[in-house]
């Protein structure tokens, strides 16, 4: 007579317990896998709106600076015809030369402004360049934030140098010899860095401030001596070593705006300077060897 065996309940339970988690573990793993593929495709998908939003953003950066550089040579060419003018009417200058000098001034003016925001549109071109780069460099792993950019130590050069010119303009003397101050601290080799210690010189002419005015208007002349505010910085300097009581070292650089600018609106107010002080445009020739004295 064979003996039966029996199965302990306990185990036949525990067997049954693993036959149901075979299909549970392996369900669970399945989820996973979608929903990280649903992950990744997300990402992707944000990838390729971000790389559409920055070409749509690259086509409008493009376009302001194509415009800006239009009014800037548009500028250039009406200083071009307003100086042609001005030498057409040198015979009766008075009250004109004058008017044109406001004009010329002010068309200068303008046309640095217009430089400060060209040079804004390219540097935001140039930062979402930079961006794109950064960001096509990073792991596209999901959950992953891009580094933060530093904090900006100063102003943009534009917005600093605009501020301050719109301060002179206002006659807010103080708050604008404190902006060109800061621009030329903050940004010393741009191109408005000679233009920003000339309207320094000039607010601190307008003051009473000759002997700072002088030192202002030499470091346009030492370190910037191409740029579009020498020959006014010359003649400005001229007329703060005159008010210093320097004479003959005014006088000086009153004709070296003549010579070296013969055909500018500061030539002609150097001329009429000198007229009005009663001395000869230029230095009286030396006599030659084996005339009479």
């Amino acid at each position: 007579m064979k003996t039966q065996r029996f199965v302990p309940s306990y185990l036949l339970l525990a067997y049954l317990l693993l036959l149901g988690l075979g299909p549970t573990s392996a369900w669970a793993a399945n989820k996973d896998m979608v929903q990280l593929q649903t992950q990744v495709q997300q990402l992707q998908e944000q990838m390729s709106r971000m790389q559409q939003t920055f070409d749509e953003r690259m086509g409008v950066m493009k376009n302001l600076v194509e415009q800006s550089t239009d009014a800037v040579n548009k500028i250039s060419a009406a200083i071009t015809t307003l100086q042609t003018s001005l030498e057409k009417q040198q015979a009766d200058s008075g009250g004109h030369v004058d008017q044109i000098s406001g004009q010329i001034q002010a068309l200068n003016d303008t046309m640095d402004e217009l430089k400060g925001r060209l040079a804004k549109v390219s540097k935001q071109l140039e930062d979402m360049q930079a961006s794109q780069q950064n960001l096509s460099s990073q792991p596209s792993a999901p959950g992953g934030q891009p580094g933060q950019p530093p904090a900006p130590q100063a102003p943009p050069p534009d917005v600093l140098y605009n501020n301050a010119l719109r301060d002179y303009n206002g006659a807010k003397n103080d708050i604008a010899a404190q902006e060109f101050s800061d621009y030329i601290k903050f940004y010393p080799n741009t191109d408005l860095t000679g233009n920003s210690y000339f309207y320094l010189a000039e607010i601190q002419f307008r003051q009473g401030n000759y002997q700072e005015a002088v030192q202002s208007y030499d470091q346009v002349l030492q370190n910037f001596p191409s740029g579009n505010k020498a020959a006014a910085a010359q003649l400005k300097k001229g007329f703060a070593l005159i008010e210093l009581g320097q004479k003959s070292a005014g006088i000086l650089e009153l004709r070296h705006v003549i010579q070296r600018y013969p055909r500018s609106n500061e030539a002609l107010q150097a001329r009429e300077r000198l007229q009005k002080l009663g001395v000869s445009v230029t230095t009286a020739a030396k006599p030659s060897a084996g005339r009479p004295q």
